[in-house]
């Protein structure tokens, strides 16, 4: 285990995921831009999305028993190709198949590997860097990831509304091959794991062991993993739908300027992360996870101003200020809270259990995603000319669950 931070190996990590996550960011923008300014409905792009989730969520447990039990340098080179051959083969086929059901499978594989993907890298932290530079770490992953969608959001708008879509799927092609052909020479240590029985065995065991130790051996996180199903439901999916649905159909822009005006709304989002994840880095030391709820409750006050901001003014250039800033303040809160509970869980895993363990909590967190993308997609469908009901909803009820459940965080300390 390397004892300074920005080991070679490290570096190249960081290096790779820069590159790699701002093609998924550029691309995670301008496949669902492109299919709901095509049908303009909130309902189709809400259901598209939802569906995307899905395979993300059956795959993530699975990249969490692979990387534990297969180099994580192999799998990171391996889905970054992959990634890129799903690109160009959407770019070969989209002007001569059914566009709304290439789409959905293609966004489906992306969102699948991307769940396969990141167990990998957040279990290679413990592998490359000593264990009192696991918040810095995670501060920097954190950072990078939130940078990348920073420019890729942007830069993505920039293309899209001059260019089409076709360049946006090139570049991103280009980002992911680099980023493979990056992650070759980083070498992490590996020491492989016994194996009784068949794959499907083993994969068996791997999951019970992981469910086992979060149920019995830190049930908190148990816990607080439930808490952040309920946020994804509330929130995070009220923001996946509504920010680009809100922006380039409610609010009566420009279709250019609005495509435009989204990316940088997206690029605010990322700007958020990058401010939380620095924030997270800087502070490391003073930020105490038994405090962390009360970051939860933060996100889901940041979400009533976008309410009432919808509902008294009709200026779509103030509403989408206000939904902005909303949203730059919300990523803010809740990459701090991120970066603490990946730090708390790295620290509190054994090491051969890290990889499956990270992938059961994204997995279980994630599966409200769908559910509440496909709810807000037919809730802002139905509520059309009350969009602002549809945010004050997710706001109240996001809140509740903040406060209600403030009590595990303050446990955190002491389990």
């Amino acid at each position: 285990m390397n004892q300074k931070l920005f080991s070679k190996d490290f570096t190249l990590v960081v290096i790779g995921q820069i590159i790699s996550l701002f093609g998924n960011a550029a691309i995670r923008f301008a496949l669902p831009l492109y299919l709901l300014n095509l049908t303009g409905s909130s309902a189709l792009y809400g259901t598209v999305t939802a569906c995307a989730f899905i395979p993300a969520i059956l795959l993530s447990p699975i990249g969490g028993i692979v990387a534990d039990r297969v180099n994580k340098r192999n799998i990171m080179v391996i889905l970054d190709f992959f990634t890129a051959a799903v690109i160009l083969a959407f770019s070969l086929l989209m002007n001569g198949v059914n566009l709304i059901l290439l789409l959905t499978v293609t966004l489906m594989l992306l969102y699948g590997i991307a769940g396969a993907y990141q167990p990998s890298v957040q279990a290679s932290i413990p592998a490359l860097v000593n264990q009192d530079n696991f918040m810095a770490a995670n501060s920097i992953v954190n950072t990078i990831s939130s940078f990348a969608s920073l420019i890729g959001p942007v830069l993505g708008g920039v293309l899209y509304s001059a260019y089409g879509l076709e360049p946006v799927l090139w570049v991103c092609i280009v980002c992911f091959i680099v980023s493979a052909v990056m992650e070759i020479f980083i070498k992490i240590p590996f020491q492989k794991q016994a194996s009784d029985g068949s794959i499907l065995k083993t994969a068996r065991a791997d999951f019970t062991e992981s469910i086992r130790f979060i149920r019995k051996g830190k049930p908190v996180i148990g816990k607080a993993v439930l808490v952040i199903c309920g946020i994804n439901l509330f929130l995070s999916a009220m923001i996946i739908v509504a920010l680009p649905y809100l922006v380039t159909e409610v609010l009566n822009l420009e279709a250019s300027q609005a495509n435009r005006l989204y990316g940088f709304a997206e690029g605010a989002l990322a700007a958020g992360g990058l401010t939380g994840g620095i924030g997270a880095g800087i502070f490391a030391n003073k930020l105490a996870i038994h405090k962390s709820g009360n970051l939860v409750i933060a996100c889901a006050v940041c979400v009533f101003p976008a309410s009432a901001t919808l509902m008294l003014f009709s200026s779509g250039m103030i509403n989408y200020i206000v939904i902005t800033v909303c949203c730059f303040a919300i990523m803010v809160f809740s990459t701090i809270f991120t970066v603490q509970m990946m730090s708390f869980i790295q620290t509190e895993t054994p090491q051969n259990l890290i990889g499956k363990v990270i992938a059961v909590i994204l997995t279980v967190s994630m599966c409200a995603q769908p559910l509440g993308n496909a709810l807000y997609g037919v809730l802002f469908e139905i509520c059309k000319g009350f969009e602002y009901a549809v945010v004050l909803f997710s706001g109240v009820v996001s809140l509740m669950i903040a406060i209600s459940t403030r009590n595990i965080f303050k446990r955190f300390s002491a389990d």
